[in-house]
């Protein structure tokens, strides 16, 4: 059996829901997993694994846009952890001495792997934008060039890049390969019904979004306030794992940001999405354009009442576009890793100084 060191990303709760997954899978074969993390990865993933605690890189948001002057002094800021965090880890990796780290779009894990010349796998969606061939939105493209500059820094020379898409392209080279969404084992135990209601996940920055929806002749279930109470047409529910994905699970459609975890587990369950990307965030403005361009949903990054009820008013349309998402589980991306895990777990030579 083998050692692996994973780094987790902590931005959002995507990174360590698909983390989870693969590293219970390791665990199950038996191998040794040591985790490095921050924010919500290491709040996702502490009570499950061995989970060490890193400085990490964070997104600065106002007004449901990125700030990319905000976000680089908040990072400039966080240097002096962040360099602590990499001797720290280095350390740490020289003492376990693990065959291959996996990184999901975590930077120290990769760092320590090329400083050490440990082999790095690298398992994300965000590598869709750099090592596929996509179509960039029109008017999009000083967002798409920030973004794959980002991607290239965050993660480099890895020996493989396993992507997870909802959209298949042609790759740009021989490392990269392409498999399905990695879902939850509880999504996957779920089977989807139809209720009377239309799921919205926003936060507070969508005030004038819930403003609209009182006016539209529709159940709405909204995911983001914090609240428990009923008003109107919209029933508020506190955020509850268990509890939203059984009413994604049950809803009629999806309104939310553009997140890849999310629209991936709504088009699991056969579920129109409305989706409203953060501006200048060009992965969730590429996730929703795509969504769009294969039928599944609509697009929307100014939203009013006309276009809310003409995204219900084709509810039909997307559903019948939905029978034909492919829905697979997660053996396809366990059998790389495993083929990954045999070619490379031996090259490492701890025998040797680095």
């Amino acid at each position: 059996m083998a050692k692996f060191l994973y780094g987790v990303s902590g931005e959002g709760s995507g990174h360590s829901s698909r983390a989870k997954e693969v590293i219970e899978n390791l665990i199950k074969q038996g191998h040794q997993v040591k985790v490095v993390s921050y924010g919500r990865g290491y709040k996702g993933l502490n009570r499950y694994f061995d989970v060490e605690e890193i400085n990490g890189l964070h997104f600065s948001f106002k007004n449901n846009k990125i700030r990319y002057m905000g976000t680089l002094y908040k990072n400039l800021c966080r240097f002096p952890g962040l360099a602590r965090s990499i001797l720290r880890v280095v350390k740490n990796a020289k003492k376990f001495q693990p065959n291959i780290i996996f990184s999901d779009f975590e930077p120290i894990s990769c760092i320590v792997a090329n400083l050490l010349r440990i082999p790095l796998i690298s398992i994300d969606n965000q590598h869709r934008l750099t090592n596929t061939v996509i179509e960039v939105p029109r008017g999009h493209k000083p967002d798409a060039m920030i973004a794959k500059l980002v991607i290239k820094l965050m993660i480099f020379n890895p020996k493989a890049y396993l992507v997870t898409t909802f959209h298949h392209g042609g790759t740009a080279d021989k490392k990269t390969f392409l498999f399905p969404p990695i879902l939850r084992k509880e999504v996957l135990a779920l089977s989807a019904l139809e209720k009377d209601f239309i799921l919205v996940y926003v936060t507070s920055g969508f005030l004038g979004l819930i403003e609209i929806l009182k006016k539209i002749n529709a159940k709405f279930i909204v995911y983001g306030f914090d609240r428990r109470e009923m008003d109107g047409n919209i029933e508020f529910k506190p955020f509850s794992q268990d509890g939203f994905l059984r009413d994604l699970a049950d809803c009629r459609a999806v309104a939310a940001s553009a997140g890849f975890t999310l629209i991936s587990e709504a088009l699991h369950f056969g579920k129109p999405y409305l989706a409203l990307p953060i501006n200048s965030h060009f992965e969730q403005i590429f996730n929703a354009f795509i969504l769009e361009k294969l039928g599944y949903g609509k697009c929307q990054k100014d939203i009013s009442k006309e276009k809310i009820e003409s995204f219900i008013s084709n509810l039909d349309l997307y559903k019948k576009n939905l029978k034909q998402y492919p829905k697979e589980d997660n053996s396809g991306i366990f059998k790389k890793i495993n083929e990954l895990i045999a070619k490379y777990k031996d090259e490492k030579d701890w025998g040797k100084k680095t």
